[in-house]
């Protein structure tokens, strides 16, 4: 398993102002190519997406935002205040079962999937970004715990694959 960080151009907290939800989907789609995306769901490809992150709210990671926008959401820089990690390898969902009640199962949580709950007591988005593969996201304040309980789940499930 390989645990990285990830360093994306930018983030930004997009927050549809009610009844603009639809026009700030179509702006952002002739802006970057992909739209807001549904619950639980992210739109765009690797460098540049939107990913669901609460009630109301997505973060659009890897690509700076267009101030036009703002006509129907309101925007907030989060580039400073988010760390992003890349856990790729076999076993993946067994080092985040270690961490997180989410069920990550490839057949309920499938890639485009996105979801916002807890890494060990830190709060945190989950993405799937491939068959062995997620981006998790936890606050900035926080990246230096997230990578050692993520590094200790990792030697767990590698010290319990290697029992005979």
């Amino acid at each position: 398993m390989n645990l990285s960080e990830v360093v994306p151009e930018a983030i930004t907290s997009v927050m549809p102002y009610d009844g603009q939800e639809a026009a700030a989907s179509a702006l952002l789609t002739s802006l970057a190519g992909f739209g807001l995306p549904g619950p639980n769901r992210a739109t765009g490809r690797d460098g540049a997406r939107a990913m669901w992150s609460g009630r109301g709210q997505v973060l659009v990671v890897g690509k700076a935002v267009e101030a036009t926008l703002a006509r129907h959401a309101a925007l907030t820089d989060q580039s400073d205040a988010w760390a992003v990690f890349s856990l790729q390898g076999q076993g993946v969902e067994d080092v985040l079962a270690r961490l997180t009640p989410l069920d990550l199962n490839r057949g309920v949580f499938k890639r485009g999937h996105a979801a916002r709950s807890l890494l060990g007591h830190m709060s945190a988005v989950f993405l799937r970004t491939g068959e062995n593969a997620f981006e998790i996201m936890v606050f900035r304040s926080m990246a230096r715990t997230a990578v050692h309980e993520l590094e200790t789940a990792m030697k767990a499930v590698a010290a319990r694959a290697a029992l005979p």
